[in-house]
């Protein structure tokens, strides 16, 4: 599993050198695919996708996902979007075991460009305690405040 492993390393490497230098003149976007496989059933994926518009806003995403050969599972991705709006940026992980025992856990980051506010939301899931999600605001000085209701 370590080439996999290390697979994986020099796909994400790959991914973030390539958006690291994508500034675009107009709206253009990029992806990328990196697969491995070793023969003896382990296998990974790494895949990103980068987009930019003219006016500033951008978005990126990038994900892992590698199988080894006793049937394990392991994904990880994340997020990031920015405009003259806000910002939201996202990344978490699951996972099943062989057993297939299933956990996950995701964090997201949402925030408002006008008023500076924010929410941080989690997730997560194991067969123990079931799906659980905290959502906090905050307010621009990073004090908590009440999220306002949806409309």
């Amino acid at each position: 599993m370590n080439r996999i492993l290390s697979a994986t390393t020099l796909g994400l490497a790959l991914l973030g050198a390539g958006f690291a230098t994508f500034v675009p003149s107009q709206a253009e976007a990029a992806t990328r695919r990196v697969v491995e496989a070793d023969g003896a059933g382990n296998a990974a994926v790494a895949t990103g996708a980068a987009v930019r518009t003219p006016n500033g806003a951008s978005a990126a995403r990038a994900g892992v996902t590698s199988r080894s050969a006793d049937g394990a599972v392991q994904h990880k991705s994340g997020m990031r979007a920015d405009s003259a709006k806000g910002s939201v940026a996202s990344s978490g992980s699951a996972t099943r075991s062989v057993d297939g025992t299933i956990t996950q856990n995701r964090t997201t980051t949402a925030t408002s460009a006008t008023s500076g506010n924010s929410v941080l939301s989690t997730s997560s899931y194991n067969k123990d305690s079931g799906r659980t999600r905290t959502t906090t605001c905050y307010d621009a000085a990073g004090a908590t405040i009440a999220c306002p209701a949806r409309p």
